[in-house]
Order: C-alpha cells, then sequence, then structure tokens
C-alpha cells in the first residue's frame, strides 16, 4: 500500500523500491543484508507505525540510516484492538502469522479517510528531501484526495442498500475495524481458526456454531485454504466461504488488488456482496 501511494504522490519524479512486495505479509517479513543496502541508499524510508512492521526501525539502525524516515499513519488517531466477545487478541497467531501490535490497531488504510492523511504526510516528506518538487508533490495528493473522497461515497452508498442489523462479517484475519467503525460494518474473528495448525475438527465445529449462532453468511477464512475444510464449513453450515479478502498488502499487477483502490473497491464487491444473504 505504502509503495504505491508514494507513487501516485511522488510520480516520474521519484524512485520508489518496495522492501515488502505484491502479496507479501509485512508482520512476518525478515530483512536480507540487500534490504539494507537499498535503505542506506535512499533518501526517504516510509513506513506505515502503529506497531506494523517492528523490525522497519531495526533494519535502518542495523544499516547506519542517515536519511529521513516517515512513520505515513502520524495524525491518525489510532483505534485499540478489539477485545470484545466475539473478536480474539491480536497478539496471537493470525492468519498463518504472529501479530505484536501493542494497545492499537495498524490497519489504518482500511478508513479510505485515514489515507488523505498518509499521502499528505507523504507529500510533506517528499517536498522537505525534493523543495523544487514541492508543488508537484502537494498537487498529486490532492488529486488522489479527491479519489478518496470519491471511493468513500461509493463505499457509503453501496452499503446504504444493506440494513445495518445485516451489516456482519466473519474473518480470519482481524484487520478491518477501521472499515467497520468507519461504515457501520461488524467484523468477528472465526473463531477457532486463527493458528498456523489447519484447523481441528473441534475448531470447525466451533466455528460453524459460530455461523448459526450470529445467522452470519458473509464468510471469509484466509487461512483456510484447505478445499475440503471449506466445502465441510459450507455444507454444514449452509454458507458459501467468500474469496479471499486483501489486508495487509496488495496484489500482483494481473490481480484484482493491484493499488490501494482497486483493492478496496474489490473487497467491497465481496463484502457487500456476502452480507446481502445475512438474516
Amino acid at each position: 500500500m505504502l509503495g504505491d501511494l508514494v507513487k501516485v504522490v511522488g510520480a516520474d519524479r521519484v524512485t520508489v523500491t518496495m522492501l515488502v512486495g505484491y502479496d507479501e505479509d509485512a508482520h512476518a517479513f525478515e530483512p536480507k543484508p540487500s534490504d539494507a543496502k537499498k535503505i542506506v541508499a535512499s533518501q526517504l524510508m516510509v513506513i506505515n507505525g502503529l506497531h506494523f512492521e517492528p523490525w522497519a526501525v531495526k533494519l535502518a539502525k542495523s544499516a547506519s540510516y542517515k536519511g529521513d524516515i516517515l512513520i505515513a499513519s502520524k495524525g491518525i488517531k489510532p483505534l485499540a484492538k478489539q477485545k470484545k466477545s466475539g473478536h480474539q487478541d491480536e497478539d496471537h497467531e493470525e492468519a498463518g502469522h504472529h501479530h505484536e501490535h501493542g494497545d492499537q490497531d495498524p490497519h489504518a488504510w482500511q478508513n479510505p479517510n485515514n489515507v488523505k492523511t498518509y499521502v499528505r504526510n507523504i507529500a510533506q516528506a517528499l517536498s522537505k528531501i525534493d523543495p523544487a518538487s514541492a508543488e508537484f508533490y502537494k498537487a498529486n495528493a490532492q488529486t488522489y484526495i479527491k479519489e478518496l473522497q470519491s471511493l468513500d461515497s461509493a463505499i457509503t452508498a453501496q452499503l446504504a442498500s444493506i440494513p445495518v442489523a445485516k451489516r456482519k462479517v466473519i474473518t480470519s484475519h482481524n484487520a478491518f475495524s477501521y472499515f467497520g467503525t468507519q461504515y457501520q460494518v461488524t467484523f468477528m474473528a472465526a473463531e477457532g481458526v486463527n493458528s498456523k495448525a489447519e484447523p481441528s475438527a473441534k475448531a470447525i465445529a466451533q466455528l460453524i456454531q459460530q455461523i448459526k449462532r450470529e445467522k452470519i453468511k458473509a464468510i471469509f477464512l484466509e487461512n483456510m485454504k484447505n478445499p475440503k475444510l471449506i466445502e465441510q464449513v459450507s455444507k454444514e453450515a449452509g454458507v458459501t466461504v467468500g474469496a479471499v479478502l486483501y489486508s495487509d498488502a496488495l496484489s500482483s499487477k494481473a490481480e484484482s488488488g493491484a493499488s490501494y483502490l482497486k483493492m478496496m473497491r474489490y473487497n467491497l464487491q465481496l463484502l457487500v456482496e456476502g452480507m446481502k444473504h445475512n438474516s
């Protein structure tokens, strides 16, 4: 996401190198010596912050990086980790990886209104190292902010057709709280399946009970790759498990989530279609 946003603001006046690439997990990323060399050669390092990539600052220090470090989420009021009933603590192995976010939810980009802050911060940081292009960066940021406003309006409009009481989703990756808070959608962690191990029979039974109890048919289980297990859940709970939502990384250019705007529109389409079937 950050690479995409920096490219939008910087355009052809900035060369962007992404340490964490498409379809990769920033949580589980393990820097290589070559990554330290990339950082040393750069003038600006952009990170999300909110404990999303704790390895980044350590890498910069070990590489003796002398350039600027931008925390792109600076100025955003973070949400607390959800610990209410129906949500699991994020200091656990979630969606196949261990997340340590402290008390703050780092997935602020799931609300496009927060991304306005991201691009303003990026424009300001680029202007600091390249003052001659300050107006160029500012203009690009303002143009993109208008696209984010259109995205926000589209999300609101499409969700308007679904009663708030039916806006419920079960997902194995607890990364959508900012989206849920902004648009009155309740996201619940899939009970029993948030671990590296293949879900046990007990975990599957627990999930099926949850689906029936909550009467939710919008189910997105990122870490259940086994088609037989998905078939079992679908059959016994009477639901269709949806396609994978993009949460922490963009897809390759050939797929549906190749940019931030494409990712959000793709997720919206899946979420709306799933929630339409909720009881």
